[in-house]
């Protein structure tokens, strides 16, 4: 399990993106494998799942991630969410791939095994969010967008907002088509600078990318962390789904609101 210098030093949040080591899981899912939707066994999931709520003395309903499928949907978790009954949460999360909230005590997070996942915090207003982006999710902005939701539902100022990129696949090694490459000129980005051509194959740098969009929308550099880990290359330590298939474990990388003990 890992944590980013940039949001430590903040005592009111918890946040982490996990690895392979500590859980119950077995073969591609080895071990500590926290998602339901990629074919593990759902006792084993579940139990990896109490183990990372123990950590965070947190119960298994208040840690909240949604079915992805690589779009741009962004949903907020309210108190209103903790009325719905478990059909409709599961209803409200299937095809969302970034959750929004600023209810202490929940944990959200989104799934990943080489797709970018992001951590976002704003000190001021006291919201954070979790976002998933592929290189379809990247393409279609979807970091700007998380950020946009911040903006409009919690007040949030682009400057205030804090934002990691957590372990995923890197540019030196994620080689994509044409195609892709095309789909990234159309949407607009700088792709003299998230594209490298070596061998007359094209290598994709998702890191750069949504370094990119987030600049966009008025993140400050400074306020941008980059794990600079590549699932790909430590595929022993983190799950890659290149290296395992997409019959694999995925990490989670979560953050939380902490509540606020008085006395």
């Amino acid at each position: 399990m890992i944590t980013y210098q940039l949001l430590e030093k903040y005592k009111e949040i918890a946040h982490f993106c996990t690895s392979r080591e500590g859980g119950v899981s077995v073969g591609n899912y080895a071990s500590l494998n926290l998602s339901p939707f990629s074919g593990d066994n759902p006792v084993h999931v579940a139990e990896n799942q109490r183990i990372l709520c123990n950590e965070f003395g947190i119960g298994s309903n208040r840690l909240i991630f949604p079915y992805q499928t690589h779009g741009t949907e962004i949903r907020e978790i309210d108190e209103t969410f903790f009325n719905f009954s478990i059909e409709e949460k599961n209803q409200y999360l299937n095809g969302v791939d970034a959750l929004i909230t600023n209810i202490a005590g929940v944990c959200i997070g989104v799934t990943t095994a080489d797709c970018v996942p992001l951590l976002f915090f704003d000190p001021v207003k006291k919201a954070v969010a979790a976002a998933h982006a592929g290189w379809r999710g990247t393409c279609a902005r979807i970091t700007e967008k998380t950020v946009i939701a911040m903006v409009q539902r919690y007040k949030c100022k682009p400057e205030d907002i804090l934002v990691t990129i957590g372990p995923s696949i890197s540019g030196e090694v994620y080689n994509v088509g044409k195609e892709v490459v095309e789909n990234f000129e159309t949407a607009g980005l700088d792709v003299s600078e998230i594209v490298q051509i070596r061998n007359n194959t094209f290598y994709l740098d998702l890191w750069k990318a949504n370094q990119q969009s987030l600049e966009k929308t008025g993140i400050l550099p400074e306020h941008i962390e980059i794990s600079g880990i590549c699932t790909f290359t430590e595929h022993e330590r983190f799950f890659s789904a290149r290296r395992l298939g997409i019959k694999s474990g995925r990490m989670l990388s979560g953050i939380m609101l902490k509540k606020l003990v008085i006395g």
